[in-house]
């Protein structure tokens, strides 16, 4: 399955980005913790530059605690600053400014010792539907940016300012222009950060059966109530349509509702708290 989604507002929102690089300190890069490797966009390591960067595995509420883990300790062996957040709250606000304060203490020094108090300005960046918006707006105890659960929520920039002494700039999520990885790209529409309206998503429920037929296999069947995982995309179609109650007249599968349905399980966490990629694969 080829994927392939690089919409005119991504454009101008890595132009936006560019442009706004010298007026921050540092980046919040933001990545969703089912496929955090595949959300970590190639343009945006080259937008970074030397600005200090915060790593946030986001969404950990959709992942086992054990798997995130593996993560944090990938970060810290590369020198990197990196930490687990759960956008469904805010009870890390004050460790999370923190932090950001830490990143920056040079620049706050030097203004110190000027007689100036330095605001600390972060750009959140990453992929669509990561839940960057959502992620500040718990930091701001208030909702004070766009969010959606569906890619492609938050068009322009957005500053929002603390009262810690930070201020965060939300920007659209972007995916890179060309896909290198398949796997990658595919974990991304998996998770929705690809648009489902730019994907076939019988091909894209296929490749997610064709997942679950060599990783989680036992969820998937548990979910169908199968005694054993279908050899083929069409056996599975038909499995799984007779287990939703989706066959039409003359015994024929209904393709559409069965596919979204699958999609639907994965996202909806059916088949359990599934992380698709782990630092021991890349």
């Amino acid at each position: 399955m080829r994927i392939q989604w690089f919409p005119g507002h991504m454009t101008k929102a890595f132009r936006m980005m560019q442009e706004q690089l010298m007026q921050v300190d540092c980046i919040i890069y933001v990545l969703d913790a089912r496929a955090v490797y595949s959300c970590i966009n190639p343009k945006f390591e080259a937008l970074t530059g030397k600005k200090p960067v915060l790593y946030v595995i986001n969404k950990c509420d959709l992942v086992e605690k054990d798997d995130v883990n593996k993560w944090l300790t990938y970060f810290a062996s590369r020198g990197e600053k990196c930490v687990a957040a759960d956008s469904l709250n805010g009870r890390q606000r004050d460790f999370i400014v923190n932090i950001l304060k830490e990143l920056n203490a040079a620049v706050i020094e030097k203004y110190r010792l000027k007689g100036a108090k330095k605001s600390v300005r972060a750009m959140v960046v990453g992929v669509p539907n990561t839940g960057k918006s959502t992620f500040i707006n718990n930091l701001c105890s208030s909702r004070k940016t766009v969010t959606g659960n569906k890619a492609g929520v938050t068009r322009g920039k957005q500053w929002v300012s603390l009262a810690e002494g930070v201020e965060l700039l939300d920007t659209p999520g972007s995916l890179p222009p060309a896909f290198e990885d398949e796997e990658r790209a595919l974990h991304l529409a998996f998770i929705g950060s690809v648009k489902d309206d730019v994907l076939d998503i019988e091909e894209l429920a296929a490749e997610m059966m064709s997942y679950f037929s060599k990783n989680h296999t036992d969820a998937f069947l548990a979910r169908y109530s199968l005694n054993e995982m279908p050899r083929d995309v069409e056996e599975r179609f038909i499995a799984v349509a007779k287990a939703r109650g989706f066959m039409l007249s003359g015994g024929r599968v209904d393709y559409a509702r069965t596919a979204r349905a699958v999609v639907d399980d994965f996202r909806k966490q059916k088949f359990g708290k599934i992380m698709l990629d782990l630092p021991e694969e890349i």
